[in-house]
């Protein structure tokens, strides 16, 4: 097993707790899903948000999803000059047996555009 990071993207329309916990659990669901990602290999979990997102914490939803005894951290993202607004990024550290090449990241929503040199 290696530690690698998985990295993954979304926005919300809407600056509500309701948008948030839902459009995070789906990026986390869907990053898990594409690699295989159990709850046994996660080390930790580093969330961002752009300071437009005020309405929840996004690893609220990572313990609403069971993942309250994992490491979770929310942090404010850079403020860039025509960034993505209402964008909640994710890198999740997991234990896998896939190199970083097999990794699939996830962007979801109005985040697709961040990295569209990955496959899906």
């Amino acid at each position: 097993m290696s530690l690698r990071g998985l990295r993954g993207a979304t926005t919300v329309e809407v600056d509500t707790r309701e948008a948030i916990l839902a459009r995070t659990k789906e990026l986390l669901a869907e990053m898990f899903a594409r690699n295989q990602v159990d709850k046994e290999h996660l080390v930790s979990i580093l969330f961002t948000a752009t300071a437009d997102i005020h309405g929840a914490f996004p690893a609220a939803a990572a313990r609403e999803m069971g993942l309250g005894d994992v490491p979770l951290m929310c942090a404010q993202e850079l403020e860039i000059i025509n960034g993505t607004p209402q964008c909640i990024r994710v890198l999740a550290h997991i234990e896998t047996l896939k190199s970083r090449q097999e990794l699939r990241h996830v962007y979801l929503w109005g985040a697709k555009d961040l990295r569209d040199d990955l496959p899906e």
